[in-house]
């Protein structure tokens, strides 16, 4: 029987990661990743839902937001499935972040705080484990600024034991990988912040009310495989089975019918209603 929830679900992941009495869970993580680069000493986790830039604009909206003691934004978001633009996504929401620092009046001189992206991939984007992304000359290489930073890591290129598993970062991608078949959290000798994740990832330490969202996060998940399984069966690539669902989402959120939308979109009712 599985003991542990498996972070790769959207409620799990938050869970983990995005509540206060876990906030010191994300914090170690953060450090973990940007070691030797700079060291976070407290974080504030924030509204995830930015507010649009403009009149009907989309919102951003991602698993995790928080902030530093210096006042850098820190969005960290993990992605089950593939995306065509995915780059695209991951810029426009720190993009926004950095926008929305903006101040109305005549004394504000720009000045704006750095803004990070962290993305758990379960699939090949970049085709390697870690991708950091920097705004640098193209000639030089030379950093042009430090306030905007990508980060990307893909889960199937981990490919270490346990028994490899030497930095700290190496041990929070493999518990995050591989907790939903673990017995037992590893390196809780190492690292005693793992005694705490074993506890809130348990199962039996879900609400009642957790226990519905996780597994209707579940089933939404396989809903999701299946749609975009059936359309490669169709012939319908993944990028256009997206486009889809996005024109049906859109046209579902403005009231129009259900049965108008499936014509339009091509997808059947019950993908509309599930939506």
């Amino acid at each position: 029987m599985t003991r542990f929830i498996n972070p790769s679900y959207d409620v799990a992941f938050k869970r983990i990661f995005g509540q206060e009495n876990s906030k010191d869970l994300l914090l170690d993580f953060l450090n973990d990743l940007l070691t030797g680069e700079k060291k976070i000493k407290k974080i504030r986790l924030i509204d995830k839902e930015q507010l649009p830039l403009y009149h009907k604009g989309r919102e951003g909206i991602y698993d995790i937001a928080c902030e530093a003691e210096e006042g850098e934004h820190i969005i960290v978001e993990m992605q089950n499935t593939h995306q065509d633009y995915f780059y695209d996504r991951a810029l426009y929401y720190l993009s926004q972040t950095v926008a929305n620092q903006g101040e109305r009046g005549m004394k504000w001189e720009f000045g704006i705080k750095a803004v990070y992206g962290i993305f758990f991939l379960n699939f090949n984007l970049a085709g390697k484990l870690r991708t950091d992304v920097i705004l640098a000359d193209r000639d030089t290489g030379k950093q042009f600024s430090d306030k905007l930073r990508f980060i990307f890591v893909e889960f199937p290129f981990f490919k270490k034991t346990k028994e490899e598993c030497v930095t700290g970062l190496d041990k929070w991608i493999y518990v995050l990988k591989n907790m939903e078949p673990l017995k037992e959290i590893p390196f809780k000798e190492e690292k005693k912040i793992f005694k705490k994740s074993e506890k809130i990832a348990d199962l039996a330490s879900l609400s009642k009310e957790d226990r519905v969202r996780y597994d209707a996060d579940i089933r939404a998940y396989r809903d999701r495989l299946a749609q975009i399984n059936s359309a490669k069966r169709k012939g319908i690539t993944e990028g256009e089975k997206n486009k889809q669902i996005e024109i049906a989402r859109n046209m579902k959120a403005e009231g129009i019918p259900v049965k108008l939308i499936s014509k339009v979109s091509g997808l059947s009712t019950e993908e509309v209603e599930k939506l």
